[in-house]
């Protein structure tokens, strides 16, 4: 697995980027920049818990919060997929995302917030993810300065 990085400026403060970054109606907004349709399933974002990043089919990736420190960083640690509902944790698809993080650091920076992204990807994603980050970090500083 490689890692990808990306970053942003944000003339906001921590608190208010990470409310747009984990509160579910602006998730899906700044998430859509992946599937028109993202959503997430999650109980409050407590460490230690299982998110669903899904579309309306019910499809997308399982995960467990890792670590959180509100306003500073969130680690998820991706578990497999979900298709159609499904969790499947152990086919070999599933095991190419096993272990891969998505880790999200807020630093202070010039009165605003500095957004770090780091994720563990496999080659056959990173082109397409490399694209979509950025889209989606434009989205979320967009949320979060209005």
């Amino acid at each position: 697995m490689e890692k990808i990085h990306f970053n942003i400026a944000i003339k906001a403060p921590r608190e208010k980027v990470w409310d747009v970054l984990w509160n579910e109606d602006t998730y899906k907004v700044w998430a859509s920049a992946f599937s028109e349709d993202s959503g997430v399933r999650t109980d409050n974002w407590k460490k230690g818990s299982k998110v669903l990043f899904v579309d309306n089919s019910n499809s997308g990736m399982v995960s467990l919060i890792e670590e959180k420190i509100p306003n500073e960083f969130m680690s998820f640690k991706h578990l497999g997929e979900i298709n159609n509902g499904v969790e499947d944790t152990t086919s070999e698809r599933a095991q190419t995302w096993a272990g891969a993080h998505e880790n999200y650091t807020l630093k202070e920076s010039n009165g605003g917030t500095e957004l770090e992204v780091n994720m563990d990807i496999t080659g056959e994603f990173k082109e397409m993810f490399s694209a979509m980050w950025p889209k989606a970090l434009q989205k979320v500083k967009e949320l979060s300065e209005s």
